[in-house]
């Protein structure tokens, strides 16, 4: 009977599946808020209050370290309690938060809010993960996750663009109130979600008792699920090690671009939204494609070829000189760079959420969300420690040069992973 439903509803259309279209409707419009904050708040610190370069650093470390101590609890909690409660309770809270930023007068006013921010973007995370599994049938999930990371792209083209002219136009107060509607206006929409999806599950009771499973034994739950995966385990390994070492180029970008004379000042803007560019285009690539049955050609072929861009980045800007050229070959890695990021991104999102069971979802995806996060903290933290010791071009060099080391041996290991993991599927079935 659930097998002939899945049929069914995977011959509809994706976007005939209203529940579906009002999450990512929700999406495109918080995003899009997002980015006016995002740019409010660089222009506040950055160019305003004249804050260092750390404490610039510190504005990160606030977004990025509640995912990295919070994530297995939030997936814990979006497992257990009512998901579309905890999106539209998160997003109001936002709201709240981010409207208070227009009267944060110092830094430690500004980083408070931003952890607190953090905390609130930590439970919709997760939450968002598994309604997007009770809502979207199997077969179709790999659409899914490509139209969602196609959206989000899309406002990474738009949104710096339309952020600066707000930010311009109406001031750095108007944005973040702007943003705080858009959270609200997020939530009302997300009011027309059904509390229980058509393919939500039964929460099982791993030890076979009637006694409520302590924290550790819920969280141990999705390592262990992760861990009984040979694929997924993979891919959770190779990703962490990309973003690691992606990141000691990648947030050294402006670095980079200081160190070429007379480069145009708006070249880097241009180069931020020719990777989103690039990531849109791997979207719709492997939402036509599919990546289903082998995520790791994808995610090895992507960090190869966002290494060797990288590394030509460097090489580029340490013999070329400023001008159209150069302009035109780094416009063009950034978006073969974001074509790369997409490989990898898309199809490992779209392989943790066919493989996982409805149940542990928010559990499986708040673990590697902790696990990404610590990547994206330490990442930068190398990255200039690198450029201290050795110069940007270096940094850029290493980061290249290590990440297309990864993707070769992803792929020359691909076979042999892809069997184990059979192995273990197979094992599984005859066990069940």
């Amino acid at each position: 009977m659930k097998e002939n439903q899945e049929n069914v509803t995977t011959a509809v259309k994706l976007t005939s599946n209203k529940p579906f279209v009002l999450l990512i409707t929700a999406q495109l419009v918080s995003n899009i808020g997002d980015w006016l904050h995002i740019l409010a708040l660089l222009t506040m610190v950055g160019l305003k209050w004249q804050a260092s370069p750390w404490e610039i650093t510190a504005v990160s470390l606030c977004m990025a370290v509640p995912m990295l101590l919070g994530g297995p609890f939030a997936g814990y909690l979006s497992d257990k309690v009512d998901r579309k409660g905890i999106m539209i309770g998160s997003d109001l809270v936002r709201a709240g938060i981010v409207a208070c930023l227009v009267f944060a007068g110092s830094l430690w006013q500004v980083y408070v809010l931003l952890l607190a921010k953090g905390v609130m973007d930590v439970l919709f995370s997760p939450a968002k993960s598994g309604k997007l599994k009770e809502l979207v049938p199997p077969g179709q999930m790999d659409q899914a996750v490509a139209l969602s990371s196609s959206i989000e792209q899309i406002t990474k083209i738009i949104g710096p663009a339309l952020g600066g002219l707000l930010v311009a136009a109406v001031g750095i107060s108007a944005c973040y109130f702007i943003d705080s509607v858009s959270y609200i206006a997020s939530a009302v929409i997300l009011l027309g979600l059904p509390r229980v999806g058509m393919f939500k599950t039964g929460r099982p009771n791993e030890d076979g008792d009637t006694a409520r499973p302590s924290f550790r034994k819920e969280a141990g739950a999705g390592l262990r699920l992760i861990g009984s995966m040979p694929v997924v385990l993979s891919g959770v390994v190779m990703i962490v090690a990309a973003l690691l070492v992606l990141q000691i180029a990648d947030s050294q970008t402006v670095t980079l671009f200081r160190e070429i004379p007379g480069v145009n000042a708006d070249l880097l803007g241009w180069c931020v939204a020719a990777s989103g560019f690039g990531t849109l285009l791997s979207a719709l690539a492997v939402g036509r494609l599919g990546s289903g049955k082998h995520p790791l050609v994808f995610m090895g072929t992507g960090t190869l070829l966002m290494g060797s861009v990288f590394a030509g980045a460097a090489l580029v800007t340490v013999t070329g000189q400023a001008g159209f050229w150069m302009d035109t070959m780094l416009f063009g890695s950034f978006v073969l760079a974001g074509v790369g990021a997409g490989f990898v991104i898309i199809p490992f999102n779209s392989m943790l959420q066919r493989r996982t069971p409805e149940a542990y979802t928010g559990r499986v995806f708040g673990i590697v969300g902790s696990l990404t996060s610590a990547a994206v903290i330490l990442g930068p933290v190398a990255g200039g420690a690198l450029v201290t010791a050795s110069g940007p071009a270096t940094a850029f060099l290493v980061s290249g040069v290590l990440s297309a080391l990864l993707g070769a041996a992803v792929l020359f290991l691909r076979t042999g992973i892809e069997n184990r993991d059979q192995a273990a599927q197979e094992l599984q079935q005859s066990a069940a």
